[in-house]
């Protein structure tokens, strides 16, 4: 099945706010922390799990589609990679406070959007190697790895603070 250039545009754009200039992958993490922590708050933990599970298997093949023809390797309009590797920061946090059973507070959600920037834009070690691909899976693993850097850190910090600041 292929979809039209047109909804593919909207999906990798994730809605065009890829096409804000400057930085749209910061804009494109920012709203996807911000749709994220609002999915998880009004309709759930297991919603949201399930809109992150839609987002990768969707960024995989339609970032493959839209850059079938496209000259550029990694294009910056397109920010469904953000998303995803956005609300895998997010989990970490999310599921830290889903199992004190107690909703998301900002502290959470403010780091893994910046850690999630940090390791995006540093690419430290897996992170920059995924990068190099140069592959649709590239585009998509190196923010999937970086979400997944950023939600370790951001645990860890979590639980320093909680650990030995609050003693």
């Amino acid at each position: 099945m292929t979809m039209s250039p047109a909804v593919l545009r909207f999906i990798n754009t994730f809605g065009y706010i890829g096409t804000i200039t400057p930085a749209p992958g910061t804009w494109g993490s920012l709203a996807a922390v911000l749709l994220g922590w609002a999915i998880s708050h009004f309709l759930g933990f297991w919603v949201f799990v399930a809109a992150l599970v839609a987002v990768i298997a969707l960024g995989f093949y339609t970032v493959a589609e839209g850059l079938r023809d496209t000259p550029t390797e990694d294009p910056s309009e397109i920010v469904i990679d953000e998303v995803a590797g956005q609300w895998i920061a997010l989990l970490f946090p999310l599921v830290g406070f889903w199992m004190r059973g107690v909703p998301m507070v900002w502290p959470g959600p403010v780091a893994a959007f910046l850690l999630f920037r940090l390791f995006d834009i540093w690419k430290p070690w897996l992170v920059g190697r995924a990068d190099r691909w140069h592959t649709p899976a590239g585009v998509m693993l190196d923010d999937i790895i970086a979400g997944i850097f950023a939600g370790i850190v951001t645990i860890i910090l979590a639980g320093l603070y909680h650990g030995v600041l609050m003693r």
